[in-house]
């Protein structure tokens, strides 16, 4: 059910409630609330004991608001926003404990000192989350990236379960992800999984990042640019290729070529054996994989092929991830992710 209420601010905020089977006051248990920063937006939602690692994740009152923002203090107003939020969620539950919460946010982050290093698009720099909100809440805090909470989600749960060497990649409006070797998350001091910033070859034999060749907001720039036409993002301009725009096709094909050489880097040097692709790229469908997985065929040599295969938690996945580090962290007293 979506309620869509409007603040006294005239802030517009989208409150989903998902009915969970079963998921009554005996069951609950200790209860984490999760977080997902975005740009945009951010999420938050109730996940549900006594377990969120041992099958589908019940998630309660799960809401959609506005990413706050203050040039002048753009980490204290998301603090802020959480505490407000956490404190809405004790009062409209209270038959829920609490016991952790878990947020996610993005740009560059070390989760082990609790740091948001740095956020071009929301501001803030070496700024302390989980000090900050340790300070204002009575509850252990689980803090790290959003892509990699999404990874650490589609690898406990989604389509990378069961797998010990996996890459997890985000294609949106840039390219970002999680990579799993031997079991545990690459972190490489919180800078490891900017796979968008990874370099790839391009046909004029020159080197480009990733994101700047397959990236969604890539492809809609580049056919623009060589057609001298507008297309309507990535979408636009994947339906002119089906429809036989020649440079449409040629910005496609190379954005794919984008995808799989890193794909295939990744593979040679880590062993990867599974691949999932999330974000708003691989909406696209066998569009995307089919010649993704052609070329990645064709770049490996003697290592086995990896699966390629689509995100399994969706949007939703960058939430269910904070939330399971955040009952880690409550069940061992450290994060794991």
């Amino acid at each position: 059910m979506r309620i869509v209420e409007r603040t006294a601010a005239g802030t517009v905020q989208s409150r989903f409630i998902e009915q969970v089977p079963g998921t009554n006051a005996q069951m609950r248990g200790p209860a984490v609330l999760a977080f997902d920063v975005g740009g945009t937006d951010m999420k938050v939602g109730v996940l549900l004991g006594p377990s969120i690692a041992s099958g589908p994740v019940p998630v309660l009152d799960l809401r959609r608001i506005r990413t706050p923002r203050d040039a002048a203090r753009p980490g204290d107003a998301v603090v802020d926003r959480i505490v407000e939020l956490t404190w809405q969620y004790r009062r409209t539950h209270p038959d829920i404990e609490v016991a952790a919460i878990g947020v996610g946010v993005p740009g560059l982050v070390d989760g082990n000192a609790g740091i948001g290093i740095l956020s071009l698009n929301l501001g803030w720099s070496d700024y302390p989350f989980v000090q900050r909100l340790s300070e204002r809440l009575d509850v252990p805090v689980a803090f790290g990236h959003d892509a990699e909470m999404a990874g650490w989600a589609e690898f406990r749960l989604g389509a990378a379960r069961g797998c010990t060497n996996a890459m997890v990649m985000v294609i949106g409006t840039g390219v970002s992800g999680a990579i799993f070797s031997d079991g545990r998350r690459v972190v490489g001091g919180g800078r490891a999984g900017e796979l968008g910033h990874a370099l790839v070859p391009v046909p004029d034999g020159s080197l480009q990042r990733l994101e700047c060749i397959g990236a969604a907001g890539a492809i809609a720039r580049r056919y623009n640019e060589a057609s001298g036409s507008a297309a309507d993002g990535a979408r636009g301009v994947l339906r002119m290729a089906q429809n036989g725009d020649s440079v449409a096709r040629r910005i496609w094909s190379e954005a794919a070529d984008a995808i799989a050489f890193n794909i295939a880097q990744c593979v040679a040097i880590l062993g990867t054996e599974k691949v999932v692709l999330g974000g708003g790229l691989a909406q696209a469908g066998e569009a995307l994989f089919d010649p993704v997985i052609a070329r990645v065929d064709n770049l490996l040599t003697f290592q086995p092929r990896p699966g390629i295969v689509p995100a399994e938690l969706g949007e939703n996945a960058g939430l269910i991830g904070s939330g399971l580090k955040a009952r880690e962290l409550l069940n061992s007293g450290q994060a794991t992710l």
